[in-house]
Order: C-alpha cells, then structure tokens, then sequence
C-alpha cells in the first residue's frame, strides 16, 4: 500500500520561504507529480506538476516564486517556495499518481 506524506510546513512571515517535502513509502515510481493547496472556503488547486513530456507546469499565481523538483535518490518530491505571500496560506497537498499525502499547513502571515 502506498502511503504519502508531506512535511515542512509552518508559520512564516511574508517575504519569506518554506520548503515542502513530500516522500511516499510502499512505491518507488509515479508517472504524475504534483503539489496543491486547498484555502479555507476555497476549493483545491493546482499548484505545480510535471507534464507528460517531461516539463513543469505552475499555476499563475505562483510562477517564478515557487520551484518543483525531484530526488529519487531519496524518492522525495519537493517544493520551493520564496516571496510568499499572505495570499499562499493553505494546506498544501502532494499527489503521486492517485495518492495523496494527508496535507501540510502553511502560514503566510506577519
């Protein structure tokens, strides 16, 4: 059985940066890839994932701040997130092909 789970979120300020984790036990390959977030009273959505010719697809809100990235050296997923935002407060999601992690809070406030 796979089991995600993410990890590194937390309280920062505006400006700042976090980055999100996400590593999977009982699989060591997926073909999708993906981080989302879900605000309060907000539906779910996208945040990053791969593409199936092998590129990075960004939601515009978050284009050229945050980065996703891969080590399967440690079978991890990653998120980058710099200048966050207020707005950028969530729970974020990871999505292994039809996997997901149970979420990490992140707190974008001063």
């Amino acid at each position: 059985q796979v089991q995600v789970e993410e990890s590194g979120g937390g309280l920062v300020e505006p400006g700042g940066s976090l980055r999100l984790s996400c590593t999977a036990s009982g699989a060591r390959s997926f073909l999708a890839m993906g981080w989302y977030r879900q605000a309060p009273g907000k539906q779910r959505e996208l945040v990053a994932s791969n593409t199936l010719d092998g590129n990075l697809m960004y939601a515009d809100s978050v284009k050229g701040r945050f980065t996703m990235s891969r080590d399967d050296s440690k079978n991890t997923l990653y998120l980058q997130m710099d200048s966050l935002k207020p707005e950028d407060t969530a729970v974020y999601f990871c999505r292994l092909d039809q996997h997901w992690g149970q979420g990490t809070q992140v707190t974008v406030s001063s």
